[in-house]
């Protein structure tokens, strides 16, 4: 997805690590970063809460119709520091239905508790993402995101620390599986192994799958290599192993900085 089509919007920013995935949370060297090393687990509202309803002086919104708006991606949608603010970015998610909004979260658990009262079966211009890194967590967290009233449903395998198995968990109700390994100087290594073999799995099961980044430490063929944070996604891309069914209408995880 080109990048002129989506637009981050982050309402608060910082959060708690709960599970192997978090140890080198891209948020927490980002800030670390910028020199602000203990500001990534204080959850606080940012200066763009409420932009998705923020209007130019003709009366029209900033954000134009149509947009993709990666949400909440400097913390957690389902965060419980965030509970106070959750219910008015609802109404604000609501409001632009002509938007389409997509989160992920390792909060899968959840989800049920900080959804509004008129979710229903799910909003419709609303894509959920639920993150697992390794077979405990898929485990865990996969049976609840299936019975989750969620009308876009993707799974986000990433960062990516061992071959899983998410077969019994691949069905008509998933909209992609998209895979990539983990960036930092710390990263822990990706096997490209382990993404064939979900990829496999995904086409046994004719759901689209997407690789979209290495991460820095990449084996191929039994050799560890080191990529570059600006060759992840492009390697990626060239590896060609992107499985597609019809039209590719979900968001592009690669084109946003990790």
């Amino acid at each position: 997805m080109s990048s002129d089509l989506f637009i981050e919007w982050n309402p608060w920013h910082g959060c708690t690590k709960i599970s192997p995935g978090c140890k080198y949370c891209y948020v927490y060297r980002q800030d670390e970063m910028y020199g602000s090393q203990t500001a990534s687990s204080e959850c606080r509202k940012t200066l763009a809460y409420n932009l998705p309803i923020k209007k130019k002086r003709d009366g029209s919104y900033k954000i134009p119709s149509g947009k993709m708006i990666f949400t909440c991606f400097t913390s957690d949608f389902l965060l419980k520091d965030a509970d106070e603010w959750r219910s008015e970015c609802w109404l604000m998610i609501r409001e632009r239905q002509d938007c389409l909004f997509y989160f992920f979260t390792k909060r899968i658990d959840r989800f049920c508790d900080c959804i509004p009262d008129d979710w229903g079966d799910g909003y419709e211009n609303v894509l959920v993402g639920c993150t697992v890194e390794n077979q405990t967590m898929a485990d865990y967290r996969l049976p609840i995101f299936l019975e989750a009233p969620i009308k876009h449903k993707s799974i986000t395998m990433a960062p990516l620390l061992e071959k899983i198995d998410i077969s019994n968990y691949l069905n008509e109700t998933i909209d992609e599986v998209s895979v990539g390994g983990e960036s930092g100087y710390d990263a822990r290594p990706c096997d490209y192994e382990w993404v064939l073999d979900l990829r496999r799995q995904c086409m046994e099961k004719n759901v689209p799958f997407r690789f979209h980044q290495t991460g820095a430490h990449f084996i191929k063929n039994g050799k560890m290599y080191y990529v570059k944070r600006c060759y992840q996604r492009e390697q990626a891309y060239k590896a060609n192993i992107d499985f597609k069914i019809g039209e590719d209408a979900m968001p592009n995880l690669s084109d946003v900085q990790k």
